[in-house]
């Protein structure tokens, strides 16, 4: 097993990891809208903050050794269904033709209020 941590501000603020690498899978941890640069919260639109995950997932997933066309598996936390639109056309924009298995989970709010959150799991890419 291999902790991954970036060498950015996207340092977690609890006790968990950035994401875990085992038997040539990443377990990236749910992903908030929140500045790679200075660690700073990014609220805004549901697009804006769906955007900047998908960003940070993107860093997350190369440092570990993979991209977005390894992803497997992606669990997507909003707190209001009729956000989902919205986020499907970020979301679409960034895999392109590449169609991970997903689960949208509603919840009542997210940490810090955040309009989104993003857990991911991928295979490493071999060489």
């Amino acid at each position: 097993m291999k902790y991954i941590s970036t060498d950015n501000a996207l340092k977690p603020s609890g006790h968990y990891s950035q994401a875990i690498v085992h038997n040539n899978l990443v377990f990236i941890s749910g992903q908030l809208a929140v500045d790679s640069n200075t660690g700073e919260k990014k609220f805004g639109t549901i697009e804006e903050e769906t955007n900047l995950v998908l960003k940070n997932i993107d860093l997350i997933l190369k440092e570990a050794g993979s991209d977005k066309n390894h992803v497997l598996k992606t669990t997507i936390y909003i707190p209001d269904m009729s956000l989902w639109d919205k986020v499907n056309r970020i979301y679409s924009d960034f895999f392109k033709n590449h169609k991970p298995a997903r689960a949208i989970v509603p919840t009542r709010e997210l940490h810090f209020d955040f309009k989104i959150e993003i857990e991911v799991i991928a295979a490493i890419k071999k060489n």
